[in-house]
């Protein structure tokens, strides 16, 4: 589903050059939950932006979905993520004077989708939000305003959504509610996760943790979701988010 070869990006700084990330090379299967972790200043954010197509590296690749990053245009990245990806952010941004049902609304109603109203309470009852719907974003809690941006997030069906510090606002139980919400959402919808996080005991739900540190890799190790991964393999009735 995401793979990296070789991924370095570097700025100029005066007259030398300065590495931000070096030589990342991993690959991500379809359906896997992943974080990414490390400290201020590792490359954490700057390695989502490239794997969102958000940015180009100095070198190396990005193949997202068979698609390589690196052949498509800035108009080409961005047709792919309106078609693929999904992204909640640490801030929310929620546009505060649309409801929550008129926030998740508006990409299936760019999309020109026929019934985006009633799929926009669908998902909003599918974060425990169905009774919230006409409530405006100063209206709700920090852990609400981020399960409408969730919401929103998989909206489109993305094939593959990037959370950049999604708990980075709120409180620490809190914050574990909304990761175990996105490792259930990932089960069932079958949509690749990739969260940025500071945070290690929340990126032990992933099923896998990625390390970085000073812009290189130097940890890549199964989470404990990992083990309820394959728990939950075996066929099972739960409704899927379509």
């Amino acid at each position: 589903m995401l793979a990296t070869r070789d991924l370095t990006k570097e700025y100029q700084s005066g007259t030398s050059r300065l590495a931000v990330l070096r030589d990342v090379t991993f690959e991500i299967p379809q359906g896997a939950f992943v974080a990414i972790v490390g400290p201020s200043g590792s490359g954490k954010t700057t390695l989502l932006g490239l794997l969102a197509g958000l940015d180009l590296p100095s070198r190396g690749a990005v193949v997202l979905d068979g698609v390589d990053l690196n052949a498509l245009d800035e108009d080409g990245r961005a047709k792919l993520r309106g078609e693929k990806v999904g992204f909640i952010f640490q801030s929310f941004q929620l546009i505060p004077t649309l409801t929550a049902a008129e926030n998740v609304q508006v990409p299936l109603e760019l999309r020109g989708e026929p019934d985006a109203a009633t799929r926009a309470r669908d998902l909003l009852a599918r974060v425990g939000l169905g009774d919230r719907t006409h409530h405006y974003p100063n209206q709700l809690s920090g852990g609400e305003q981020q399960r409408v941006a969730i919401a929103r997030a998989f909206a489109n069906r993305p094939r593959i959504l990037f959370a950049d510090e999604p708990t980075g606002n709120l409180d620490g139980t809190t914050g574990e509610k909304i990761v175990a919400l996105l490792d259930q959402l990932n089960r069932e919808s079958g949509a690749t996760v990739v969260i940025v996080t500071h945070d290690l005991t929340l990126a032990e739900h992933a099923q896998r943790v990625i390390r970085l540190r000073d812009g290189l890799v130097i940890e890549d190790r199964p989470g404990r979701g990992s083990a309820t991964a394959m728990a939950s393999s075996e066929p099972t009735t739960a409704a899927p988010v379509a």
